[in-house]
């Protein structure tokens, strides 16, 4: 049980007090922006993104109802790493914005859309197992990529670097 509690607290973030989405959600900001500076924006950077919010949907959603036989409850909240995933998801999209500024925008709207959860998202919650607890953190991601795209769009346009790959 301690690798599985390992990965879905994504390395004990999810442990912390108060806020383990938050936490899990900045650590894959962090990760992020470290990939963005190795990568740089553009098309490779694109494919990490989505590469991990895949690898990060699917452990979850496979080890998800062990998680939360685990922890006792549904969607317990030291579980993160579908915070990661919807992160990695929200992030993704956003490769032609200077990687800080897409990294620190796309958090904060994650943030914002996990948190709310505006339909389909609050339904798709109640879904069973890894699939509840993954896809409604998905539907944020999703939400978050179209809201970031919008603020560097319409309100920061200066924050695009190049054009989309």
């Amino acid at each position: 049980m301690k690798p599985v509690k390992l990965f879905v607290t994504f390395l004990g973030l999810g442990n912390l007090p108060k806020m383990p989405g938050t936490w899990g959600s900045l650590g894959a900001a962090i990760i992020y922006y470290a990939i963005s500076l190795l990568l740089g924006p553009g098309t490779s950077l694109l494919i990490t993104c989505l590469a991990l919010a895949l690898l990060f949907s699917c452990l979850t959603i496979a080890l998800g109802g062990l998680a939360e036989r685990i922890y006792g409850k549904k969607d317990p909240s030291q579980v993160v790493t579908d915070e990661v995933a919807g992160y990695f998801l929200s992030v993704a999209m956003l490769v032609p914005v200077a990687p800080l500024a897409a990294g620190i925008c796309a958090f904060f709207m994650f943030r914002l859309f996990d948190i709310v959860k505006p339909p389909p998202a609050r339904w798709i919650e109640k879904l069973k197992g890894g699939w509840g607890l993954t896809l409604d953190d998905i539907a944020a991601g999703i939400y978050a990529c179209a809201a970031s795209h919008a603020v560097f769009l319409f309100l920061l346009p200066g924050w695009i670097v190049q054009q989309a790959p």
